[in-house]
């Protein structure tokens, strides 16, 4: 994508990202979920126990529509109450979100992070790809490089600022006639799996990464707004006992990103959770433990960086 588009996007952001606010609209603590397949969600909406397979009307969420590079789509939605279903499969045509019977971390992210926020009202902006890299050619399914530049010129950046252009500049998002005020919270980054495959996307990976969170705090407006980074971990499941040749690469990137930076935080957990069967993704339990550690991180910083 050229230069112009990227700073256009930008310009467009902020101008949209303000809706005017009636008196009796409310004000929404925003947080944008980004990355690949596991944030994406392979959690199964059938291992859910009772209390989160029901609808939270008080918690927001905008999951903009998956597509692949060059594809048309890509990061179109709208909003809707929190529930399972916005896991891989997800679908959404701008006009209709289509469910899925999978989930992802922004189900127990989102009720977690409203029960560290009492009186505050919640909303979510996720787009994620699965298989997306952060380095340009580190993957056929997908890139956030700005620099994309095939096809139409549009990548997993382009959709995920048309998810946040979206979200943002839509006056009222719980339909109840008022319009409502948005304020950019906090950005969680679930990915580096893509680019752990090869040495030169993985030994670029720290300055790929400051970069992406550099851009996604400059279409959200906030220079400072905390970060919050989900260690990758390797199942081993494969012959010679890891699935990513050069992931340890890529975890020291995302340590020092977040050592680096004093509005970043860097959940480490991760290491601890069990792998599905497929050897990429993690047990359903394991997605409800990432939302609720990636809320208690976020929401640890927000009394430092702003």
């Amino acid at each position: 994508m050229h230069l112009s588009a990227i700073l256009s996007g930008l310009l467009l952001i902020a101008f949209s990202a303000a809706p005017a606010v009636a008196a009796d609209g409310k004000t929404y603590r925003v947080y944008f979920l980004g990355g690949q397949s596991n944030m994406e969600g392979y959690g199964h909406t059938a291992e859910l126990a009772p209390a989160w397979t029901g609808e939270h009307q008080a918690i927001r969420i905008f999951n903009g529509h998956t597509a692949a590079d060059g594809e048309a789509g890509g990061g179109v939605g709208l909003w809707a109450p929190l529930r399972p279903g916005y896991g891989v499969g997800f679908r959404s045509d701008g006009r209709r979100n289509r469910l899925s019977d999978r989930f992802g971390p922004e189900l127990a992210f989102g009720v977690r992070i409203a029960e560290l926020n009492p009186g505050e009202n919640i909303a979510l902006v996720k787009y994620a790809r699965g298989g997306s890299s952060l380095a340009l050619g580190a993957s056929h399914f997908g890139t956030w490089a700005p620099e994309f530049s095939e096809a139409n010129g549009r990548n997993q950046y382009d959709n995920a600022l048309t998810a946040i252009e979206t979200a943002f500049s839509t006056a009222d998002i719980d339909g109840d006639g008022h319009a409502d005020r948005l304020i950019p919270a906090g950005i969680i980054w679930m990915q580096g799996e893509s680019d752990a495959y090869t040495q030169a996307p993985a030994r670029a990976y720290e300055q790929n990464l400051r970069r992406m969170m550099d851009l996604l705090r400059a279409a959200l407006r906030v220079d400072d707004l905390p970060v919050v980074i989900g260690r990758i971990t390797d199942s081993g499941m494969d012959e010679d006992g890891l699935m990513m040749d050069h992931i340890a690469l890529v975890q020291r990137a995302q340590a020092a990103y977040v050592a680096a930076d004093a509005c970043a935080a860097y959940v480490s957990e991760i290491d601890e959770y069990q792998h599905s069967d497929d050897g990429w993704h993690y047990v359903s339990a394991d997605y409800i433990r990432m939302g609720r550690a990636f809320a208690e991180a976020v929401h640890a910083l927000a009394g430092t960086c702003r």
